[in-house]
């Protein structure tokens, strides 16, 4: 078969044992790259290729930023910043109608900006929000869908591990993503916020006002955050500044975060320990699944399949937003099936060199489609993090986790069709770097 024929049946087939053999996504990519790259060319080709991209790849420098985003964030996670975040925003929000759900949202922006990741932030609120609300009477389904989609918020507001690969895997600047990335997430939050707001309003039951706290009370909780605060605008700070590159940020975020736990008491040798075996085996994984994405990526670069569809869809006579509207379908599709990280791995040598064809600020499209896969996360048949949730409250049924996720998304796509009509929202803060 011509290169193209074979890169189209190299992509079916990547999807087909991922979802039928259940091979995990980094050695599917590897597995059909390789077996594809030898098929092309030859067999000695692709063993040159595979030894040479192993060693581009663990090789970078740029790569160390993941382990240490993580293990900044796992420091975080077993210290209990994601209580004291909790009963902090508690104190404030708690007395209004959906005080609890609105605090759940405030608290999983918090730890995601410190966090960076979807399911850690959804197993830990879960455990944290989801009693205390059970305890007020909210209703499960405001309860478990503040939650998972409240968690979703760790990969849209930096330090994000997905806006690190985009980066990596486009060439661009993972300072300006993150920066590009704030505001995003901003709005996303005070979406959320505004969905809860109306909810309650219309169903009053749903969620009770809490007890009243008073403006003592409420002062006296303020150390709760502080932490999280001071990490993430010496992080945020640094980086918008220049004083650090994304790396030098990773390792200060880290380092700050082990200095404010042992200080506070909170960080044992057990639990370092185990932040420590979590950072491996998260980086490890990330790894994995980078070079099977880009042993992948070069069977698809000598198909010429990325190219020349970027050239059939540049082509089409529809304006350029209409194509933009078709990838953002399409990656929304792709995250109901497949985690969000894969999907980016595996579409962004397609679609990048479309957007980048016609004029698009890969900046932006960059944000862009880190909103929009992340909302996979809460999308069935796949949506991890309601299957975290619902794993948290075995009492709650799956169908009233998805009815609940399913009011936000509402705001998702509102957010996504802001920034689609403004992408200024993304490019404005990075241009004053």
């Amino acid at each position: 078969m011509d290169p193209i024929t074979a890169g189209i049946f190299g992509t079916v087939l990547l999807l087909v044992i991922i979802f039928l053999l259940r091979i995990p996504v980094g050695f599917a990519m590897a597995i059909i790259g390789f077996g594809g790259f030898a098929y092309i060319l030859n067999w000695n080709a692709a063993t040159g290729m595979l030894g040479t991209e192993l060693w581009n790849v663990f090789s970078k420098y740029g790569l160390t930023v993941i382990p240490l985003f993580i293990l900044m964030g796992q420091i975080c996670f077993y210290s209990g910043v994601n209580e004291r975040l909790y009963k902090s925003a508690y104190a404030w929000m708690g007395e209004i109608r959906g005080g609890l759900a609105m605090t759940t949202v405030l608290a999983c922006a918090g730890f995601a900006a410190i966090c960076g990741s979807n399911s850690a932030t959804a197993a830990t609120m879960s455990t944290v929000a989801l009693p205390e609300m059970k305890k007020f009477k909210y209703n499960p389904i405001l309860a478990t869908g503040s939650v998972a989609a409240g968690a979703t918020l760790g990969v849209i507001i930096p330090p994000s591990v997905v806006l690190i690969i985009i980066g990596l895997q486009t060439g661009q600047s993972i300072a300006k993503l993150f920066v590009g990335g704030m505001v995003p997430g901003v709005m996303l939050t005070l979406l959320f916020l505004a969905t809860i707001w109306y909810l309650c309003k219309r169903n009053p039951t749903w969620g009770p006002a809490g007890p009243k706290t008073t403006l003592t009370e409420k002062i006296k909780s303020l150390p709760g955050s502080i932490e999280m605060i001071i990490i993430f605008f010496l992080v945020m700070g640094g980086l918008f500044l220049g004083l650090f590159t994304p790396t030098e940020a990773g390792a200060a975020g880290a380092a700050l975060s082990l200095l404010i736990s042992v200080i506070s008491g909170k960080m044992s040798w057990k639990k370092f320990h185990l932040a420590i075996n979590d950072s491996l085996k998260i980086s490890c994984m990330i790894m994995v699944i980078i070079l099977g994405a880009v042993i992948f990526g070069r069977f698809l670069a000598i198909t010429r399949l990325p190219f020349e569809a970027a050239g059939w869809v540049a082509g089409l006579p529809v304006p350029p937003m209409v194509i933009i509207a078709v990838i953002c379908l399409i990656y929304v599709i792709g995250g109901m099936v497949m985690d969000a990280l894969a999907l980016l791995l595996v579409t962004i040598p397609i679609f990048f060199p479309v957007v980048t064809a016609m004029g698009y600020d890969p900046l932006w499209f960059g944000v862009l489609i880190t909103v929009v896969t992340t909302l996979g996360a809460i999308t069935p048949p796949v949506g991890v993090n309601t299957f975290i949730v619902a794993s948290m409250a075995k009492d709650v049924p799956m169908t009233d986790v998805f009815k609940g996720v399913s009011y936000f998304m509402i705001a998702y796509l509102l957010c996504i069709a802001i920034l689609m009509a403004f992408p200024s929202i993304v490019t404005y803060l990075p241009s004053l770097m």
